[in-house]
């Protein structure tokens, strides 16, 4: 497969095609790393849990005790 080649800015970069692209349908409840509850809600997002080592769906973004949140918007 040749490598397609696309402008982001005003850099060049190259997109990957999966191999994948449209041999399978797949949704996140066929994913080992992730947990889905049910039901599931609107507004729910997937949250890393480094106990289980799995994305947990959830309505918190901080779930436990210690409510802490980080968010780095990058260098500009």
């Amino acid at each position: 497969m040749a490598d397609i080649r696309v402008r982001v800015g005003a850099q060049n970069a190259v997109k990957v095609v999966s191999s994948l692209a449209g041999t399978k349908d797949i949704s996140l409840g066929d994913l080992t790393d992730v947990n889905l509850p049910s039901p599931l809600s609107n507004g729910m997002v997937l949250v890393y849990n480094s106990t289980t080592n799995k994305w947990d769906a959830t309505l918190e973004l901080t779930p436990g005790t210690s409510q802490n949140l980080d968010i780095n918007g990058g260098s500009f």
